[in-house]
């Protein structure tokens, strides 16, 4: 009759609970990733509806072609592209924003597409 856990056991208990610990661990890991990519792309399309907002309450009338900047939102520094286009009705010009991390600048978190009228006036 014995009165304890062998040697082999122990060391059998102690590596299935390192399995389970690496996997609760990668869980909060992966769920952590998640919620920084979704604050990121949260405030990314927050800058492209504000630069939208910005040309409607400045009434622009933007010329055809590119421009591109960087904004702060939320603490964190995006960088922002604009391509103006024209459109078959005169009096509307199609703008498509693109937002990016200010560090990369390749991979677009938001996108947005929208059409300014031609400011009538007051």
């Amino acid at each position: 009759m014995k009165n304890g856990f062998t040697l082999f056991e122990v060391l059998i208990a102690l590596a299935i609970v390192a399995i389970a610990l690496i996997a609760a661990v990668r869980a909060a890991n992966i769920g952590t990733e998640s919620a920084i990519d979704l604050k990121e792309r949260t405030l990314s399309g927050w800058v492209a509806r504000n630069r939208m907002a910005e040309h409607v309450a400045f009434r622009d009338w933007p010329q055809a072609g590119t421009n591109a900047g960087s904004e702060t939102e939320g603490g964190m520094n995006f960088a922002w592209r604009e391509k103006i286009t024209l459109t078959p009705n005169p009096l509307f010009r199609r703008i498509e924003i693109s937002v990016f991390r200010k560090s990369e600048g390749r991979h677009v978190l938001a996108d947005l597409t929208g059409y300014l009228m031609f400011p009538a006036e007051p």
